[in-house]
């Protein structure tokens, strides 16, 4: 069963194993643990064992021990208690992978929209509503909770601050337009942290008119030439000017892992 999840995997998936098992058993401190371990990852797949071990600094054992389950009862024939390899009758399957799930919706999708006094209430507004009507939940998230002034005289109220917020929590951020608002975010290390975050977290993010320079700030921002190319962010579920409808069907994707190949 377990060979037939690992191979059931996208590439991405078995990358997010791999390092899984390399943070856990770097967090054992007794060797004989982690060769133990090893073994057993031999057993499911060598490319893992492999993998993980090079992330340990060590190798995978040549030889298993003489008896790989060590658990059983006192009065048991130890060597009738032993896992055996039986021929399967698939060798992966599409079920067990989160890569194959449906892709043609947003509901529940929690959408973060970053905000300050000054921002464009319009950008701001137009990519809500649009998303609230596709089912997504759209938080404001600001410096501090309360009424953010706009740009053209109206008011918006957040729903969390940066001190409660966290991109972790979302599914989506966009940044919309509105100078005096980005200039305000700028200046907020959590804000550019927020976008740093969900990129890093291969999330779709969508950007409006003077918020590129917020991201031009993050980190993210240094993988990509210095002149903000629409068709290569967008590939990598970056929306650039983009319409709500376009950054609906980048949230619908759930995650953008080529990022994680650039």
């Amino acid at each position: 069963q377990a060979t037939l999840f690992f191979n059931s995997q996208s590439d991405a998936e078995k990358r997010h194993i791999i390092n899984a098992l390399s943070f856990e058993l770097g967090k054992v401190q007794v060797d004989a643990i982690r060769t133990r371990v090893l073994v057993l990852l031999n057993e499911v797949d060598k490319k893992l064992a492999e993998s993980v071990a090079n992330a340990l600094g060590t190798n995978v054992p040549k030889k298993p021990e003489a008896l790989i389950n060590q658990s059983f009862g006192a009065d048991a024939d130890p060597k009738k208690c032993q896992p055996i390899k039986v021929k399967q009758s698939i060798e992966k399957s599409e079920a067990l992978s989160m890569a194959n799930t449906r892709k043609d919706s947003i509901k529940t999708r929690q959408i973060a929209i970053l905000i300050a006094d000054g921002i464009d209430e319009q950008s701001v507004n137009t990519m809500k509503d649009s998303l609230s009507a596709d089912g997504a939940v759209v938080k404001l998230i600001a410096p501090k909770l309360g009424n953010i002034k706009g740009a053209h005289g109206g008011s918006l109220k957040a729903d969390q601050s940066f001190l409660t917020a966290s991109s972790v929590l979302f599914d989506a951020v966009y940044v919309p337009s509105g100078s005096t608002g980005i200039k305000t975010l700028l200046s907020i290390q959590d804000a550019v942290c927020f976008i740093d975050e969900a990129y890093k977290h291969c999330k779709a993010i969508a950007i409006n008119g003077e918020g590129v320079e917020l991201f031009k700030e993050t980190y993210a921002s240094k993988k990509f030439s210095t002149t903000i190319n629409g068709k290569e962010m967008t590939a990598l579920g970056l929306i650039i000017n983009g319409s709500p409808k376009e950054f609906a069907k980048a949230i619908a994707q759930h995650r953008f892992w080529n990022r994680e190949e650039k």
